[in-house]
């Protein structure tokens, strides 16, 4: 099968060809075209992503991205096998862009349509990029969203843990802010820490010990804000001990709460892989914060290609292609959705800053 993929839930819009084969023990499949525009130099001089802006974007350059990216692939419309989007959950003004582009798509060369989860894209890409099977542990770790979950199948997810307040990518975004970095903040704390005494401020670890999978980062953002108010003036050397010692302190909180959530799931599941996915799963330390977690625990470690763990439209193709070979398709009233918890059943969280 051949399905075209759209992503516009954020800040990049994006659109894919991805071919696969599911019928084998283990899933198939490959890109054969992708293009991502990034709108970073859009949103930086805010400081973080601007939704009336984004939408704009979408709306300006989709179209041009869906045929450079279909003559990338080489094939025409009647080629395709299904049209899949982003439906949520996102900024909902970009979401419409994406489904509404995809339902005419889909109506016009006469494909079925398939709203993707855009949770579900990063879950299911290890399957894509290491054929992973079912059941996995997954820490899903971005700007929006911070949760544990057991994968047992296509739609199918049991959530352990998930942020109480804001999620760490966001935490990223914002002490970057505080620190001067700039947008986006991941890979600019990152840099700043590669020169950075750990040890100089010793942040809290939040939620580490407590019972449970859950997070919490708000607080360690407060830690690091008051520590900002008290130095007399930020030197070079004092932003990368501080981006050091933050980073230091998410990266360990995290592990904690992920070794709770392997006993829980080596416990209840008979899998042995622990995936990362979300645009978090980038950071170097928290990768390697994670490998040893299953080096230790006996299971493998799976971490996409950095370019797949970012936003893009490769994992909404695929996650396209594991759902219409389920039958899974949708109607073409399906309404886009600015949250879509991916385990409906879980207990709802309302601190400030929770997106699912």
């Amino acid at each position: 099968m051949i399905i075209l993929g759209i992503e516009t839930s954020c800040d990049e819009t994006a659109a894919a060809v991805v071919q696969g084969d599911m019928g084998g023990t283990v899933p198939r499949g490959r890109a054969l075209a992708q293009t991502v525009l990034s709108q970073i130099a859009d949103h930086k001089p805010y400081g973080g992503i601007v939704p009336e802006i984004a939408a704009r974007a979408h709306l300006t350059h989709l179209d041009g991205l869906i045929v450079k990216t279909m003559a990338d692939a080489g094939i025409g419309y009647g080629d395709l096998d299904a049209v899949a989007a982003t439906a949520g959950p996102g900024l909902i003004g970009g979401v419409i862009v994406g489904v509404m582009t995809a339902k005419a798509l889909a109506l016009a060369a006469r494909l079925p349509f398939v709203a993707v989860n855009h949770l579900e894209g990063h879950a299911l890409t290890a399957r894509l990029t290491d054929g992973v099977n079912f059941p996995f542990l997954l820490l899903l770790v971005s700007g929006g969203h911070c949760q544990l979950l057991a994968v047992e199948g296509v739609g199918r997810y049991r959530r352990l843990g998930t942020t109480v307040d804001d999620a760490a990518g966001e935490a990223f975004d914002k002490v970057a802010k505080m620190l001067g970095l700039g947008y986006p903040g991941g890979p600019a704390i990152e840099r700043a820490a590669a020169t950075g005494d750990a040890n100089r401020f010793p942040f809290p670890r939040p939620m580490k010990g407590k019972p449970g999978c859950d997070f919490s980062f708000s607080g360690l953002k407060t830690a690091v804000r008051l520590v900002v108010e008290a130095l007399p003036q930020l030197s070079v050397q004092d932003v990368a001990d501080l981006a050091a010692s933050f980073q230091a302190a998410l990266v360990e909180a995290i592990a904690d709460r992920v070794r709770r959530a392997v006993a829980a799931f080596t416990a209840a599941y008979q899998g042995r892989t622990l995936v990362v996915a979300g645009g978090v799963a980038a950071n170097t330390a928290l990768r390697g914060a994670l490998q040893n977690i299953a080096d230790n625990a006996g299971l493998k470690f799976v971490a996409p290609p950095l370019a797949l763990c970012t936003d893009n439209a490769v994992m909404i193709a695929w996650a396209g292609l594991e759902r219409i070979h389920l039958g899974l398709t949708d109607p073409l009233d399906f309404r886009p959705r600015p949250r879509w918890p991916l385990d409906p059943t879980a207990p709802a969280r309302h601190g400030a800053g929770v997106k699912a």
